[in-house]
């Protein structure tokens, strides 16, 4: 048989594939590995497998628009970007070549990303949103935020599930480490120091979180983030209506149902699972979710249960891997191709057309 052309990957499945067939597999396994067993891991995409669709027919959908607002930005459409670290790891240009990739869409960069704040502000088209871990030196973290503020960045993200890296086999055991030329450069150097330590047996990655991340955080302590800074703050890692309602009582102006991608607390809930109490809590705070979405139709389901938006990790990572800044278009491009797709064959125009009565299935 001849090589010939390969095939143009028209599933994200296709993307995945084609990243663990060019990636070291110690990379491979960091991108692609979870906590634990890996249980929370798995359920993030089985409990969206879990649910069925229930079309409406006869529905004028001759004009049928993903278009939506999100904190005031107009976008395109509800598919964005997850924070993910260290884009430098699969592609050269990194954040950079992702940030061209959106094309509009919503991007959450990483506090650990590999290329500096103000060339990813330069490359993007659509908003942008600052991750953030609580460290144990506030000025570093306060510098972090001054330096998104300068480079135009429309809110901050908090990451609230992971007061330390839980501890994730597949890094241990290829012990993991952020390799030579790759650094998260926009935080000082000295503060990821021991990101760069190589030990057998045992991930960088968990041992830096266990040396920078405060552990004695509280809810007491967003006043403080919040009275330095004018962005609107929105807290990722939402899994239960009590801390919903915390996070409403605390001023938060948006929240994220997210398990950290099933790299945190092995046992947590499918984000899927989740996601209609925190919705009912939230009493219109706006909330997004990330975590399993490998599908237009997975976009649909979460849309439909109450998300404003769902943002895309691994998937975005695989498509920079694959191809660059046009592997990344090409992975968002799918997605919203078949949420619109779905939207139309459920008889649904515009997202505001979608409610709960859109999906049946639960666990």
């Amino acid at each position: 048989m001849g090589g010939g052309k390969k095939a143009k990957p028209d599933r994200l499945a296709d993307f995945a594939a084609a990243a663990a067939a060019t990636l070291p597999g110690e990379v491979w396994d960091y991108l692609d590995g979870g906590a634990g067993a890996e249980w929370t891991l798995r359920e993030n995409t089985a409990a969206f497998a879990r649910r069925t669709l229930r079309p409406r027919v006869l529905t004028d959908v001759s004009r049928v628009s993903p278009a939506t607002t999100l904190l005031g930005a107009a976008l395109p459409h509800p598919v964005g970007i997850a924070p993910t670290a260290y884009h430098r790891l699969v592609h050269p240009d990194g954040e950079v070549a992702t940030a061209t990739g959106a094309a509009g869409a919503l991007h959450v960069v990483s506090m650990f990303a590999s290329t500096p704040l103000a060339d990813i502000a330069a490359a993007a088209s659509g908003p942008l949103w600052m991750q953030l871990y609580w460290l144990r030196d506030r000025a570093v973290l306060l510098d972090l935020v001054r330096r998104a503020e300068a480079a135009g960045f429309d809110a901050l993200v908090l990451t609230v599930d992971t007061p330390t890296v839980a501890r994730r086999p597949r890094d241990a055991r290829n012990g993991f480490t952020v390799p030579p030329g790759v650094a998260a450069v926009n935080v000082a150097a000295s503060v990821m120091a021991s990101s760069h330590v190589a030990q057998d047996g045992s991930s960088a990655i968990e041992r830096h979180s266990r040396e920078q991340f405060d552990q004695t955080t509280t809810w007491a302590d967003l006043a403080w983030l919040r009275e330095r800074s004018p962005l609107p703050l929105v807290l990722k890692g939402i899994l239960t209506a009590e801390d919903t309602r915390l996070a409403r009582a605390h001023g938060v102006d948006a929240v994220i149902v997210s398990n950290h991608g099933g790299r945190q607390l092995d046992g947590a809930p499918a984000t899927v699972d989740a996601l209609t109490e925190v919705v009912d809590a939230a009493a219109g705070l706006p909330v997004l979710l990330d975590g399993g979405v490998r599908s237009g139709r997975d976009a649909l389901v979460a849309l439909a249960l109450g998300a404003r938006a769902v943002l895309l990790g691994r998937p975005v990572v695989w498509g920079l891997a694959h191809a660059g800044a046009d592997g990344v278009r090409a992975v968002l491009n799918l997605v919203v191709d078949e949420l619109t797709e779905a939207m139309t064959l459920t008889g649904r125009p515009t997202l505001a057309d979608l409610d709960r009565s859109a999906v049946s299935g639960t666990r």
